[in-house]
């Protein structure tokens, strides 16, 4: 499968560089022409992996993920030179994959696109099951969504793929180690508050069907989908 990257960064140095890094693993990258009108270039892409700056022209990061959020749920990766805590936070809530502050090592960022890449179009391949019940709720492998009496809650892929680990690993407690690891592959590219923020909204999306305290916090242990 070909891959397409988009890459919404208007500094051309390091657009230029990515482009020329990304294709030696024979990524095809682009990114829009005009930044007023990133949504045009992005349906035209089709791409796999967006990578977002939030310092940009016009309108900012946070407003282009958004739109891309409305209509695709293809993942994206967040570059910023912004090192705010808030920042972070808001793009993992705004559905935001991951988000790597500059100055960044290249290989790092390559290690993430491909764990991205990895886990969103492969991750279902090894799932044991189409679907899974839990707490007589059913939990859809291939749409990425869990339904309870007739209401559905639409999960991102991050929040899918922890809630389908804590689930095939139902009443056993999962270390955050092991979720890290599952999730992103190698630890010492990701920064623990990340798996934080994925949780907690995960258990607010659970929530709206009844199942918020399904998933049980173990202190200095890690977390726990349970039976209720």
């Amino acid at each position: 499968m070909d891959m397409t990257i988009f890459i919404v960064e208007d500094d051309e140095a390091i657009f230029d560089s990515l482009k020329e890094r990304l294709g030696q693993w024979s990524f095809q990258v682009t990114g829009p022409e005009d930044f007023h009108d990133v949504m045009g270039a992005f349906v035209e892409a089709k791409p796999q992996l967006v990578i977002l700056d939030i310092q940009l022209p016009a309108y900012d990061g946070f407003h282009w993920c958004r739109e891309i959020r409305a209509v695709s749920k293809v993942p994206i990766i967040f570059l910023s030179s912004r090192d705010h805590p808030m920042d972070m936070v808001m793009a993992m809530n705004m559905g935001a994959d991951d988000y790597i502050q500059k100055p960044f090592h290249t290989d790092v960022l390559l290690a993430k696109i491909q764990a991205t890449l990895r886990r969103t179009y492969a991750y279902t391949e090894e799932a044991a099951a189409d679907v899974l019940e839990w707490n007589g709720a059913m939990i859809d492998m291939k749409r990425g969504v869990i339904r309870l009496d007739g209401n559905e809650v639409e999960l991102t892929k991050n929040e899918f793929f922890i809630l389908a680990v804590l689930v095939q690993s139902k009443d056993v407690i999962v270390s955050r180690d092991e979720l890290i690891r599952k999730l992103w592959d190698d630890e010492r590219f990701v920064n623990d508050n990340t798996l934080t923020v994925n949780v907690t909204r995960l258990r607010q999306k659970l929530a709206d069907i009844g199942l918020g305290d399904a998933i049980l916090t173990k202190k200095g242990m890690g977390y726990m989908a349970v039976s209720l």
